[in-house]
């Protein structure tokens, strides 16, 4: 059947068509994606501007517009940190589903840390053994561990690479004593976490997703997307330690031009990196490998895992 994935990210919100099928692989046929940059139009009170709003109902209509062209059998819509963390994120949502007849389901950040874990489980199968999983967004930083399909510990964090730029950075490049507060604030958020996960064991393989992690991953040398999914692709810690620092002394313009990043995403490559390399870091992590599979693919697979079996009456 033909599913289409409508993800209300903090940075991007992204319409992903698949054919999928039980005990197949999606696979992927259409997408579709804007910049929105929710977590930069927080107003005071943590509000979501009107004309955030505004271009967040236009792009929905849009994408269920474009799902029907392209044979769209069922949609499935959700939000994750921006709108979840916005006072008026479910009235948005509201007006929206009035408008267009569709729900979304504003997911924790709980389920985005399993439903990523989910997904890494699948791509890497049963011989990874105990996986750790880390993924930077727009808005949070979620963590999972675990040796079967649902992880022992996940965890959400509000370290998202655009909410901490937003909130802690006030030029580009930004100071470096805004840059010394940031970094000592990440490594006490992801501090108080590293024993409720390592509590369960070391991870036999490490993993990192996410567009903040892809962008670090090609900068120090990984091969770039056009090679396809099943090139190996691995982040070493080091190089993430050396370019935490490099960044932080870049313009946006100057980043743009590193291989793998885009202009809407190089402002917001230095809290990321900062990030990464606490959670690398503190968790005691050499290398992550990168997994092309993420939170849309968790949700592909849980949809179709609550399917009934074919042939089965």
């Amino acid at each position: 059947m033909r599913l289409g994935v409508l993800d209300i990210g903090s940075n991007t919100v992204h319409l992903l068509v698949v054919d999928a099928h039980q005990g197949a692989r999606p696979l992927p046929a259409y997408s579709h994606k804007a910049q929105l940059k929710l977590t930069d139009h927080l107003q005071d009170g943590n509000r979501l501007s009107e004309e955030c709003a505004g271009r967040l109902r236009s792009f929905v209509g849009e994408a269920l517009r474009l799902a029907e062209d392209k044979g769209v059998e069922d949609v499935m819509a959700f939000a994750t940190s921006a709108v979840r963390d916005a006072v008026n994120g479910q009235e948005i949502l509201d007006r929206i589903r009035q408008d267009t007849r569709i729900d979304i389901d504003v997911l924790s950040g709980e389920a985005e840390s399993r439903l990523t874990f989910l997904a890494v489980r699948r791509w890497f199968g049963w011989s990874s053994g105990r996986l750790l999983v880390l993924d930077i967004g727009g808005g949070s930083l979620e963590i999972a561990s675990g040796v079967d399909e649902e992880p022992d510990a996940a965890i959400s964090l509000p370290l998202g690479a655009g909410r901490l730029t937003h909130d802690r950075f006030t030029a580009d490049p930004p100071p470096a004593e805004e840059v010394r507060r940031l970094r000592k604030h990440v490594r006490a958020e992801i501090a108080r976490t590293v024993g409720d996960v390592m509590r369960y064991g070391r991870p036999d393989h490490a993993v990192a997703t996410s567009k903040t992690f892809k962008q670090l991953a090609r900068i120090t040398g990984a091969a770039p997307s056009a090679e396809g999914q099943h090139v190996r692709r691995v982040l070493r810690h080091a190089d993430v330690t050396q370019w935490a620092d490099r960044l932080t002394h870049m313009t946006s313009a100057q980043r743009a031009q590193l291989p793998g990043v885009s202009e809407g995403r190089a402002p917001q490559l230095p809290a990321g990196a900062i990030v990464a390399d606490a959670t690398m870091d503190l968790f005691g992590l050499t290398e992550l490998e990168i997994c092309p599979w993420a939170l849309r693919e968790g949700v592909i697979l849980r949809r179709l895992d609550a399917m009934p079996l074919e042939g089965r009456s």
